[in-house]
Order: structure tokens, then sequence, then C-alpha cells
């Protein structure tokens, strides 16, 4: 359990800073719709996790994520997503829990990064977690993602995202 969270808090330490606040700007207000009326506001957009090619599975991680940040299909979110936004753009944290195994949650999650045009820049192994971070060439839209098996069975899952301008 402790690797579990020091993997998650080294993700977040790596990705919030620069995803929700990198220039010490205030943000504008987080955003946490309950999950019936983040269902019904779910954009169909390109930008959606639908959209991403050779993907018919992948629900957006919050609305109007990026369609890198969705979650791992059957997955379930154990709270709605917090998303927040500034001058250099949106972006979110959400957690989940799937059966899959964290290889098979990173295989998907580099998949959807990479078909959205990110680049691997990060990748990490220790024990039953699984970490894998990705970036957009020009450096503004990011995603982290922290994958560990727990002992009561299923995967637990933290995904980041900041998706740039």
């Amino acid at each position: 359990m402790k690797r579990i969270l020091a993997a998650i808090a080294l993700a977040c330490a790596a990705v919030l800073p620069a995803a929700c606040n990198p220039e010490g700007e205030t943000p504008a207000a987080a955003e946490t719709p309950p999950p019936a009326e983040a269902a019904e506001r779910a954009p169909a957009a390109s930008t959606t996790a639908s959209a991403v090619p050779g993907s018919s599975s992948g629900e957006p991680a919050a609305p109007g994520a990026p369609s890198f940040a969705a979650l791992y299909p059957g997955a379930v979110l154990d709270a709605p997503a917090v998303t927040a936004s500034s001058a250099s753009g949106p972006g979110g944290l959400a957690t989940y829990t799937t059966d899959a195994d964290p290889d098979a949650v990173i295989a998907f999650h580099r998949a959807r990064a990479e078909a959205a045009g990110l680049s691997s820049s990060m990748a990490m192994n220790q024990g039953d977690a699984r970490a894998y971070g990705a970036t957009s060439a020009d450096g503004d839209a990011n995603l982290q993602v922290v994958a560990s098996a727990t002992e009561a069975g299923p995967t637990s899952v933290q995904i980041s995202w900041s998706a740039g301008r």
C-alpha cells in the first residue's frame, strides 16, 4: 500500500503543478459535476476519448477531456474527476478501478497517448505498480498514469492530464 501511495504522490508532484497552475495563476473554479450530469454533458467533439481511431471503447475521464485522457474499458470511477483550467489550458485528475492487470492498463493508455500525437516521456515498473507519462511535442499537453494491483483484487489507477492550449 505504501508503494501505491508513493507512486501516486510522485505522479501528482510531477504533473499537477504544471497541469493546473503552471505560472502561479489562480485557476478557474474546479468542476466536479455529479456523475449523471457529467454523462449528459460529455461532448461528442473530436477531442473526446471515443474519437481516437481504433478505439471504440474508453470513455473520457471527464467531460471535455482530451482523447488521451480516457478510462480503461469497463473501469469504475472512484469519484467524479477533478478538473481545472488555467491560462495554459484545462487539466484533470481521476482515479478508477478495473479488473485488468496494471500492464494492460498502461498499454491501453500508451496506445491512446500515441494515437493522439503524444510521445512517451516516462515509464516505471516497481513491484506491482506501473507508471507511464507522455508529452506533446510542444510540451503543453501531457498525461501521467499510475496503475497498481491491490490486495483486494482490482487494479487501482490514477490518471492526470493537461490538455494544453
